[in-house]
């Protein structure tokens, strides 16, 4: 009976997904990232002069909106090449490649800001969710998984070990307004926070309150206690 209420409610939709998109993804890509970004800086030591600015940037739209081609979605942001492949035999498939995309943003002095980035695809599932009639998935509901996601994907990300210090999550919620260059002026804004925390800590100082997490935009992330994942067993209660 619990495990039918919750699956009415939805509950379990975001927490569910959060944790499939780390175990069987972020856990096995993240600890390589580094890696990848010093191979390639080593072959190009003028691109990625920062080296605070080498981690995986997900970008976690709450509106779920996930374009598959970057420079669609905003024409400031130019794909430049893919890092070092990795290479993993997984649940019966020999050879599976996990890569990244270094992208490259312009900003509006025309100077070129270098970084890896990428959507966080379990939003594209929520949407399509939200699409079919079947998941009776309304628009509300979508933007509370997503903003439960976010912040499960979090908590997550902040107990892993193996993953700290290789990512950047940039959420955002997009105004009702046509701006061309939004994303990549979000993007901008947190390569110039992590640029001006690796200075502070070059100078031995810590630094001051800096968001690690939201853009400048200030999100309204607050999730009722109801919405929260629940035990779908009695004998957890």
């Amino acid at each position: 009976e619990m495990s039918e209420m919750s699956e009415r409610s939805k509950q379990n939709v975001a927490h569910g997904l959060a944790w499939s998109y780390y175990i069987g993804y972020l856990k096995i890509v993240l600890p390589r990232v580094k890696k990848s970004m010093e191979e390639f800086s080593r072959a190009n030591p003028n691109v990625l002069a920062c080296r605070e600015t080498w981690k995986l940037h997900i970008l976690v739209p709450l509106s779920c909106d996930v374009y598959d081609d970057l420079e669609k979605a905003d024409s400031n942001i130019q794909y430049l090449t893919d890092l070092t492949e990795t290479t993993l035999t997984r649940a019966g498939t020999k050879r599976r490649v996990y890569k990244h995309s270094l992208y490259a943003i312009r900003d509006e002095d025309n100077k070129l800001w270098h970084c890896a980035v990428e959507y966080a695809t379990p939003l594209q599932s929520l949407y399509a969710m939200s699409q079919d009639e079947c998941a009776a998935l309304s628009r509300e509901d979508r933007l509370e998984q997503a903003k439960l996601f976010y912040r499960t994907l979090e908590e997550i990300l902040k107990g892993s070990k193996e993953c700290a210090g290789t990512y950047r999550l940039i959420v955002y919620e997009e105004s009702g307004k046509a701006e061309t260059h939004f994303l990549s002026r979000d993007i901008l804004w947190h390569l110039h926070q992590q640029r001006q925390e690796e200075y502070t800590m070059y100078e031995g100082n810590q630094p001051h309150n800096l968001s690690t997490t939201l853009s400048s935009t200030e999100l309204n992330l607050q999730i009722s206690e109801s919405d929260l994942p629940q035990p779908l067993r009695s004998d957890c209660l």
